[in-house]
């Protein structure tokens, strides 16, 4: 194995927000050494790495000194810069490659590649102007939703178009000067894969998960997901084919639309462990962090067994606003598991933490997940 990189060697991760965290927490336990790269200091991957550099992701000479002291590097988000990653790559592999954080950081060049390889997405246009706005909405109808290229999540950077005449005004709201418009699909749930693919391409999925959002932001995660084993295999098919299209070496989450006639459309990918496998760290026998260590070092991949139905719950800065959580109720929830993220200040939409809990099918999963959180913010 003369891609291994075995306990003891040092690992690097840019980006220090949760995904952060909690892949540092599965490389200590593994033995290895955590270093974090991020503008900001005292943050969720700092506080539990073993050196945190805060410097800017254009300051390449301290990308270069990060870089040096590591042994491979991976990254929690998708907005890294495409030179910080090209001046890392010099002194250590990064793990997914530069190619599939380039292709994941603009949506033309997702949607355009995926479907330019046979692969399922949503009906799009691109669109640079509100000439073009109009013909794309001629073509695609409405409703349809436009999207700013780059830098959009959590439903940031995009809005809905319910008739022509919105064009112009949704134009100025995206603020964009490259978008893409997207038919708006008449789903009946939101499925995500997250896979996992070694150094050997050797190749393992988590899901698909049932997701379901509150304002765009991902609200319950639930598997299995109860959609059939026909459209379970399909979907798992679709993330293999993305996988070793890009060549991924890493996690990384496939995000579906399935339609009423029982269609699969990928929605978008992100090129990292994403917030629905969060349930995988209490019912997996591998969590997707786990498995990213052990991809980007060559280890042998982990099993993926799930150890029974499991929901997860997002926490966030929305539900803090009622006043403090009242942590003395999960008492009443000894089944229920609780991962706080160390996040200093909350603020509407922000991601304080995750509740998970394991029960005999999925729907009972989903109501102990959904009655502790109301418990802690309402009890």
């Amino acid at each position: 194995m003369s891609d291994l990189i075995p306990p003891g060697s040092t690992l690097g991760m840019l980006g220090s927000g949760q995904l952060g965290r909690m892949f540092t927490i599965e490389a200590r336990r593994l033995g290895y050494g955590v270093h974090v790269f991020s503008p900001e200091s005292q943050t969720p991957t700092g506080q539990v790495a073993d050196v945190e550099i805060c410097a800017e992701y254009d300051d390449l000479e301290a990308v270069a000194n990060f870089a040096k002291n590591v042994d491979v590097i991976s990254f929690e988000f998708e907005n890294v810069l495409s030179e910080t990653t090209e001046t890392a790559s010099k002194y250590a592999p990064v793990r997914p490659g530069a190619n599939v954080l380039h292709m994941a950081q603009n949506r033309i060049r997702e949607k355009s590649q995926l479907r330019d390889a046979g692969i399922p997405v949503t009906p799009f246009a691109v669109v640079r102007s509100v000439e073009e706005l109009n013909g794309a909405l001629n073509e695609l109808g409405c409703p349809a939703v436009l999207k700013s290229a780059t830098s959009g999540y959590d439903g940031k950077g995009q809005v809905k178009i319910d008739t022509p005449d919105e064009a112009a005004a949704a134009w100025k709201e995206v603020g964009a000067d490259e978008t893409v418009l997207e038919a708006f699909i008449d789903y009946m749930c939101e499925l995500s894969v997250v896979g996992v693919r070694g150094v050997d391409g050797d190749f393992a999925v988590y899901g698909p998960m049932k997701n379901d959002h509150v304002n765009h932001i991902l609200d319950i995660s639930v598997f299995p997901s109860g959609i059939g084993d026909t459209i379970a295999k399909e979907a798992i098919e679709i993330t293999r084919a993305v996988f070793e299209h890009l060549d991924v070496v890493g996690v990384m989450c496939v995000e579906f639309f399935l339609t009423g006639d029982q269609r699969l459309m990928i929605n978008e990918i992100a090129p990292r462990p994403h917030n629905s496998g969060h349930l995988t760290i209490d019912g997996h026998v591998t969590c997707q962090f786990e498995q990213q260590v052990r991809a980007i070092c060559g280890l042998p991949l982990g099993s993926t067994d799930s150890l029974g139905p499991t929901a997860m719950a997002n926490l966030l800065g929305d539900h803090l606003e009622a006043g403090p959580p009242n942590w003395n109720v999960l008492k009443q929830f000894s089944d229920v598991k609780l991962h706080l993220y160390g996040k200093h200040e909350s603020r509407i939409g922000r991601k304080m933490g995750h509740l998970t809990a394991l029960a005999e099918t999925p729907e009972a999963a989903v109501e102990r997940v959904q009655q502790a959180r109301t418990a802690i913010f309402n009890g």
